[in-house]
């Protein structure tokens, strides 16, 4: 599982510009099964957005898509770690690590 952390590299007007994009690109990755949750940060510097179900070489391509990067008004940093307790509605990205 990931934690895709966004951070603004421009300022709000320019994000703004690229956000009927990115969201057409989040609703794609949600309907594909990828994306579990995402939203803006507080303060508004940014986003995160969960995911599942890929390799890291193929999230890293996906971030790469976003139109926000394309754009060049963000950057990402993706951090990998094993969900090894969800919730209920979560139990299908849950992992059992070998140990």
């Amino acid at each position: 599982m990931f934690v895709m952390e966004l951070s603004y590299t421009a300022p709000l007007e320019s994000v703004e510009e690229q956000m009927d994009a990115h969201i057409a690109w989040l609703d794609g990755y949600y309907a594909a099964g990828v994306f579990l949750a995402s939203g803006r940060k507080v303060p508004r510097d940014g986003g995160v957005i969960l995911a599942g179900g890929v390799s890291r070489a193929e999230i890293e391509r996906i971030a790469a898509e976003d139109p926000f990067a394309v754009a060049g008004v963000c950057t990402y940093a993706i951090t990998e770690f094993i969900a090894t307790k969800t919730s209920a509605d979560l139990s299908t990205v849950r992992e059992n690590p070998i140990v």
